[in-house]
């Protein structure tokens, strides 16, 4: 019979046990504090001087606590510039310290930095060498959180096949396991830009984007925020401006009222208006808001040259010879940017006419019907030309 130890040689281990529990957890509610403090230097030196104490705890627990404080560091966008050097330490560390699982969660972190500071051939080298990794250990979570990021780094340098070939892999392991909120959000969000970006399907896209303003806003995210402005912008595109005003109007869009949303609706007025006087004093007046969001850049780019060209051609339509100055000042825009959108429009064959800068005139062409006659007799030949050489093998073969 095993007889149990008396108390007295317990005592220490429970001690022990106690103390490196409550250490671990007011190193959690410090990392907390100074995070919301945003004591962003404070908190990097916590990370240094809590790995001693690493030792002390499991590799799991240890694991848990360094991806915490780290992701801690990195969710509070301090701009200390010191972030990747923070975590190529901690990796290092992690490598010594022999603990793999925690340095392929610190590397997706990095990876996620390199994109961020928009260093993408860095992001996919490092990627590339930890999908390998994954999926020979078959971690299905980091995984999802690996591909979606090759998916953001190739769209990020316009290589649109390669990110919808990454984000559907990202989508068809995610579909294998449970995703939480905040990944699945994620998901939706990228789903949503490639269809903005490569199909130009901006009814899917809004789709998508509701699904991932749902999820982050489930989570109180300020990404719910960039998922809201998405999806007023898919609405914009798809020439349906009145219908932003009923979403931001909405219960779950109430709560995100500001600066961001207002810009929105500025673009959507002027774009119901037809009026690129208010959508240049709208992008000038609120730069910040729609200038730093590439996404959202580059569809009101090409939402300016659609109403550009509208509104040109609805200028012009009475017109057999008109002023290019007399033009730019009724679209009141500078001459030389008409006059290059003008010619460009007679090159894409939007309207058939030329330009005389000589005596600064746009000469309109009225539309002639084309004469198909030799195209068609041109046609009948050929085929003509096939059956005579049909017959002609045919006979060759009774002869």
């Amino acid at each position: 019979m095993i007889r149990r130890p008396p108390r007295s040689t317990l005592f220490p281990y429970t001690t022990l046990f106690r103390s490196v529990r409550v250490q671990e957890q007011s190193i959690i509610e410090l990392g907390q504090l100074l995070s919301k403090a945003g004591q962003a230097e404070d908190l990097c030196q916590l990370i240094r001087n809590s790995r001693p104490f690493l030792g002390l705890i499991s590799k799991a627990k240890a694991a848990k606590l360094v991806r915490a404080l780290v992701d801690m560091f990195l969710d509070m966008e301090a701009g200390t510039g010191r972030e990747v050097e923070l975590c190529i330490e901690c990796i290092e560390w992690a490598k010594n310290e022999k603990r793999a699982f925690l340095r392929q969660s610190l590397e997706s972190r990095l990876i996620a930095l390199y994109y961020d500071t928009k260093k993408y051939p860095e992001a996919l080298q490092l990627g590339s060498v930890l999908l390998k990794e994954l999926k020979k250990l078959d971690d299905k979570n980091l995984l999802v959180e690996v591909q979606l990021l090759e998916s953001k780094t190739y769209h990020a340098i316009s290589n649109l096949p390669k990110a919808r070939a990454a984000l559907t892999s990202a989508r068809t392991t995610a579909n294998a396991i449970y995703c939480p909120p905040k990944l699945q959000a994620a998901l939706d969000l990228q789903s949503g830009i490639l269809h903005a970006a490569d199909e130009r399907d901006f009814k899917t896209a809004y789709s998508y984007f509701y699904e991932a303003f749902e999820g982050y806003d489930s989570i109180d995210s300020p990404k719910a925020l960039v998922a809201l402005k998405y999806m007023l912008l898919s609405k914009i595109m798809l020439n349906l401006p009145e219908d932003v005003h009923s979403i931001v109007s909405g219960k779950l869009a109430l709560r995100y009222a500001g600066r961001e949303v207002e810009a929105m609706k500025r673009i959507a007025q002027a774009s119901s208006q037809r009026s690129l006087a208010d959508f240049q004093t709208t992008l000038t007046n609120y730069e910040k808001e729609l200038h730093d969001d590439l996404i959202i850049r580059a569809h009101l780019d090409t939402l300016y040259d659609n109403m550009l060209e509208q509104n040109l051609c609805r200028i012009i339509e009475p017109y057999s010879r008109v002023q290019v100055a007399h033009i730019s000042e009724i679209i009141k825009l500078e001459m030389g940017p008409v006059e290059k959108k003008l010619s460009q429009m007679i090159l894409d064959k939007k309207f058939n006419g030329i330009l005389d800068q000589g005596e600064g005139v746009l000469i309109v062409f009225e539309n002639t019907t084309v004469d198909k006659t030799y195209e068609s007799a041109l046609e009948t030949i050929q085929n003509m030309g096939k059956v005579v050489d049909s017959l002609y093998q045919k006979a060759k073969q009774l002869s």
